[in-house]
């Protein structure tokens, strides 16, 4: 398991199907599948804090429920890539940011900062980018990001992240749009990337009623994209938040699509560490190809 280090970031405690969390000097509480251990939140030295509650409602989602008042949004950072995001209690629990992320941030910008100077050109392509954490470290080590989520909102956060971030005279696509759609026409215009990333969701629905379930679409859709890698590719990531699929699933996918390439495949499960109890909460899993030139 990887751990990440975000700097504005803590996980105080997890346990009772919750989560204790410091955003910069923001405290919230809010739902997490995977701890199901019991724990004391009220014995926290800074559970006094807190600010905000996420309740689920009975009928599904939840809302956000306000103990000590605090800004509608502010900005978090992470000084180990010097960069910084806009975070702010969204429908359905979220944030707008992932700190556990961090750890495959990092990765893609080695990887980027190593090429760079001999391929002139990296070209990234994010899909189910969501508020776009990977593309803005992605533009920031120098790559060019073409940026994909169905969500307009979503993509308008980017837009603000890449501002905040000082990159906005960086070569980045803001697409919304349908994924599996948007890489179809990829296909058939001829365009290649170096770095190709995406967070498919478990489960969705696409605007004519399409169905998405990750565990029966999932190896098609990587198949399909990688037809879209360069003929000198730098990496292939796949990240994935549904309970229940082993990390080593998507490295076989990995494995079994891009035999053909020569490098390096592996897989791992990204993890928080609870400052108050040392117990580390697990945070989805990614799976990795690392292509050998970019050793």
């Amino acid at each position: 398991m990887k751990i990440a280090n975000f700097t504005d970031y803590e996980l105080i405690e997890a346990g009772n199907g919750n989560k204790f969390e410091r955003w910069k000097d923001v405290y919230l509480l809010r739902p997490d599948p995977q701890a199901i251990w019991q724990i004391n939140f009220k014995a926290c030295k800074d559970y006094k804090k807190l600010n905000a509650i996420y309740e689920r409602s009975s009928t599904g989602g939840g809302v956000w429920n306000t103990i000590k008042p605090f800004k509608n949004e502010w900005i978090v950072s992470d000084d180990n890539l010097g960069l910084k995001f806009l975070v702010k209690p969204m429908g359905f629990k979220h944030t707008g940011l992932f700190p556990e992320q961090s750890v495959n941030w990092n990765i893609l910008s080695n990887i980027i900062k190593s090429n760079i100077s001999k391929k002139g050109e990296i070209k990234v392509l994010n899909l189910f980018g969501y508020t776009g954490a990977a593309s803005v470290a992605c533009l920031k080590a120098g790559a060019s990001v073409t940026h994909v989520d169905a969500a307009k909102g979503m993509v308008d956060r980017l837009k603000q992240n890449v501002s905040l971030n000082g990159l906005s005279d960086k070569k980045i696509r803001y697409i919304v749009d349908d994924c599996e759609k948007f890489v179809d026409r990829e296909i058939r215009r001829g365009n290649y990337y170096d770095i190709i990333i995406m967070d498919p969701p478990s489960f969705g629905r696409g605007p004519n009623g399409e169905t998405w379930k990750l565990e029966n679409n999932i190896y098609k859709f990587v198949e399909k994209c990688a037809k879209l890698l360069s003929t000198s590719p730098l990496c292939f990531l796949i990240n994935s938040y549904t309970t229940g699929l082993q990390a080593v699933v998507m490295e076989n996918i990995l494995k079994l699509i891009l035999k053909d390439k020569s490098g390096s495949f592996e897989s791992y499960e990204l993890g928080l560490k609870a400052t108050n109890s040392n117990i580390i909460l697990p945070c989805g899993t990614s799976a990795l190809f690392i292509a050998s030139e970019t050793k």
